[in-house]
């Protein structure tokens, strides 16, 4: 390989590296955009309560939700969820309300250390429910199978909410659960420990940010050694 083939490598090499660190930066400010508009957006008051088919039809708003819900035999545990300093799992339980399917947060619960899955007692039967209608928590990297099966019939450990793969394994359309789940009022006597915070086990928007100036300095850091190699190879000639 000639040098000039060998520096013209070397300058696609750098600007790939670049191109994926800015990437990366871009993808962690539009996090930060994310988060910030939805901690923007004030929790409505529970007197503003509506019934779930209407919460549907403005799926980017909070909306406090009240309603008769059909809970279905199939339930969801969100692995790797913090509570307190505690490793343990959220559960979700898909609910059939006149407007759609969908999944309902019953709370947290502890992992021991042996990692020995809690035995599930899924809610029966219609229900009335209040709670907020909220986006799900942050999928993160998405790295290997969404699903996997547990012992318990009709329960699946998740490492993300993929919808479209908890609705295949309902046996629904891909696209038929919405991309929110229902979190139920902590003083309801249902389900688990939880609570309304809005962005639960995840990054604030600061830090966000903090990740974006890392990622485009580091891309910054390439383009100036690319930049310097180049101007001493020039000289060197």
């Amino acid at each position: 390989m000639t040098r000039q083939h060998t520096g013209l490598f070397g300058w696609l090499l750098a600007l790939a590296v670049v191109a994926m660190f800015s990437a990366l930066g871009a993808w962690q400010l539009q996090r930060m955009h994310e988060k910030q508009a939805l901690l923007a957006q004030v929790p409505p008051d529970r007197s503003e309560a509506m019934a779930l088919a209407q919460a549907l039809r403005t799926p980017d708003t909070l909306h406090w939700v009240h309603d008769r819900l059909e809970f279905l035999p199939a339930t969801v545990l969100l692995d790797n969820q913090l509570r307190d300093g505690r490793a343990g799992l959220k559960v979700y339980q898909a609910a059939r309300a006149q407007a759609a399917v969908v999944l309902v947060d019953l709370g947290w619960l502890p992992l021991p250390a042996d990692r020995q899955l809690p035995r599930i007692a899924p809610l029966q039967g219609g229900i009335d429910v209040e709670g907020l209608w909220a986006p799900p928590p942050s999928p993160g990297l998405a790295l290997g199978p969404a699903l996997t099966g547990t012992p318990q019939p009709r329960v699946w450990l998740a490492t993300r909410l993929d919808f479209p793969a908890i609705a295949a394994n309902l046996g629904l359309p891909a696209d038929a659960l919405p991309v929110h789940v229902l979190r139920l009022d902590p003083a309801a006597p249902l389900g688990y420990t939880r609570d309304l915070d809005l962005l639960p086990n995840t990054l604030p928007p600061s830090r966000h940010l903090g990740y974006a100036v890392q990622w485009f300095a580091m891309a910054l850091a390439v383009l100036v050694i690319a930049f310097v190699l180049h101007w001493r190879r020039r000289r060197g000639r």
